[in-house]
C-alpha cells in the first residue's frame, strides 16, 4: 500500500478541510499514480472533491463513523482495519491513502511507500499534519526530484520507502 500527500514545509496538509496549495503538476501526478488503483480516504476528504462526488476510474473506499453515510461510487467502511479487509487482493502499488489526516495517521505504518510532495512555503493557516518522516524511524528517502515552480510555489516530489516492512 502507498499514501500520496502534499506538505509545507512544516509538515501542514490542510486547511479547515481544505487543500493548502493549488498545484497542477502535482495533481496530474496524483492522477497518473492512483488511477484505475483504490484509494481510501476519510468522509471528509471526499466532501472535498468536485461536488462531493469519488474520483473517476478509481475504486473509492471511504471511511465513516456515520452508519447512514451512504454516496453513489464509493464503498462505506466504519474503520481503516475495515478499509484494508475490503481492500485485501488489491496489488500493493493499486492501493492508495490519500487522506486526511486521521486517515493517514491510521495507516502509515502499513504503507510501503509515501509519495510526498514537499512545498517550500509554509501555509498561512493550518490545522492539519501529515507526520514528519524525517522524524519517524522506519522511512528513508528513495528518491528526490528536481525542483517545480508553479503558481508562487516551489516544490519538489519526495519518495520515501518504508524500512520496516
Amino acid at each position: 500500500m502507498n499514501c500520496i500527500v502534499v506538505v509545507d514545509r512544516n509538515w501542514a496538509i490542510g486547511h479547515e478541510g481544505g487543500l493548502l496549495f493549488s498545484l497542477p503538476t502535482d495533481m496530474k501526478r496524483f492522477r497518473s499514480l492512483t488511477m484505475d488503483g483504490t484509494v481510501i480516504l476519510g468522509r471528509k476528504t471526499l466532501d472535498t472533491f468536485p461536488g462531493g462526488k469519488p474520483l473517476p476510474k478509481r475504486r473509492n473506499i471511504v471511511i465513516s463513523r456515520n452508519s447512514e453515510f451512504q454516496r453513489e461510487g464509493v464503498e462505506v467502511v466504519a474503520t481503516p482495519q475495515a478499509a484494508l479487509e475490503l481492500a485485501a487482493g488489491t496489488e500493493d502499488d493499486k492501493l492508495w491513502v490519500i487522506g486526511g489526516g486521521s486517515v493517514y495517521t491510521a495507516l502509515l505504518s502499513r504503507c510501503k511507500r509515501v509519495y510526498l510532495t514537499k512545498v517550500d512555503n509554509a501555509a498561512p493557516e493550518a490545522d492539519t499534519f501529515f507526520p514528519n518522516l524525517d522524524k519517524l524511524p522506519g522511512w528513508e528517502v528513495e528518491r528526490v526530484s528536481e525542483d517545480v515552480e508553479e503558481n508562487g510555489c516551489t516544490y519538489r516530489f519526495v519518495d520515501y520507502v518504508n524500512t520496516k516492512l
